[in-house]
């Protein structure tokens, strides 16, 4: 098992961090902790400098200026020392497509130096624990997307790291691999694993993340729990879905004297900061201009509508 250096403060702590690409500055000096044992979710548009920051802290790349550690040990100046303690899983699937399930575990399991008596086991072990036991003598080219994506995460494992780097680790999965890949992210959790999570699905963060921190063009914007995130909005969505596309537009248009509004295809989003009064309001307002709305919803704030009120763009978008 992978031991960590003596380290009483955070796991991971990023001060000033910045890096650059020619004219591109991926980061502007970031600031970030991540707890012990807790799930920091790191999120932004593509292009914020979510996986440079990855690459940074897993010794992928050199930092041009600033301080990164995890446990304690300096990430520019001890690189080895690092790898040792964690584990990354990227954005694709980093298997050998010509070794079977097992084998490629097993070569992990040498090239992070275990103890050659534990090496089969840990390999079963992992093996079952990702639901890979059948396919385990197959050749990983054999296997699905989703297959493919839990080898990979059972390969960042093998040598039990108490940190984890996961960047995007559920792109490309369909809803039931997804949500496979959340419960094992949260039994890590449980266990005592410190975990840096980048996501473009904005209900994984909302789920699995015990602290948030958003970046958008190599800067942090935000910071909190989902909670404190989706309070400091302050308001109240009412949703209206009009499926005549004139009539969405007018009502966009004379719903800005309620509250701030958003047209999105044939739904508009207005908040409104007065509550039920502020309601009424809006359908006092498309009764008067005779816009009868097929459906009207009301809800409170969601991460997505922070996301959209930090960055100007919904999260669907980004990825998309």
């Amino acid at each position: 098992m992978a031991s960590s250096a003596p380290s009483a403060g955070p796991a991971i702590v990023v001060e000033g961090l910045r890096k650059q690409f020619d004219e591109v500055v991926a980061l502007d000096g970031i600031d970030l902790e991540v707890e012990p044992g807790t799930v920091l979710g790191l999120l932004g548009p593509n292009g914020a400098g979510k996986t440079t920051c990855v690459h940074i802290l897993t010794t992928i790349l050199r930092p041009d200026g600033g301080r990164a550690a995890v446990l304690g040990i300096d990430v520019a100046r001890a690189p080895e020392q690092v790898r040792e303690r964690i584990g990354l899983a990227g954005q694709y699937a980093a298997v050998d497509e010509n070794l079977t399930g097992r084998e490629n575990l097993r070569l992990i399991a040498r090239l992070t130096h275990q103890p050659k008596e534990v090496v089969g086991a840990r390999a079963d072990e992992l093996l079952e624990r990702f639901r890979l036991s059948d396919a385990a003598d197959r050749t990983a080219r054999t296997y699905s997307g989703g297959m493919r994506r839990r080898l990979d995460l059972a390969a960042a494992l093998v040598h039990r790291p108490p940190v984890l780097f996961l960047d995007e680790p559920t792109t490309g999965l369909d809803p039931s691999g997804r949500n496979d890949l959340w419960g094992v992210i949260e039994e890590l959790s449980g266990q005592g694993t410190t975990v840096l999570l980048t996501t473009q699905y904005l209900e994984e963060a909302d789920r699995l993340a015990d602290q948030i921190v958003v970046i958008d063009h190599g800067r942090v914007i935000a910071r909190g729990t989902a909670t404190e995130l989706k309070a400091g909005l302050g308001a109240t969505i009412v949703e209206i879905a009009i499926a005549d596309d004139r009539a969405a537009q007018r009502a966009g248009h004379v719903l800005e004297m309620v509250g701030p509004t958003n047209l999105n295809g044939h739904t508009v989003e207005v908040k409104v900061e007065g509550g039920g009064r502020d309601v009424l309001e809006v359908v006092r307002v498309l009764d008067r201009e005779g816009i009868f709305p097929d459906t009207l919803l009301v809800r409170e704030p969601t991460l997505d509508d922070v996301f959209l009120s930090l960055t100007g763009h919904k999260a669907e978008e980004v990825s998309a």
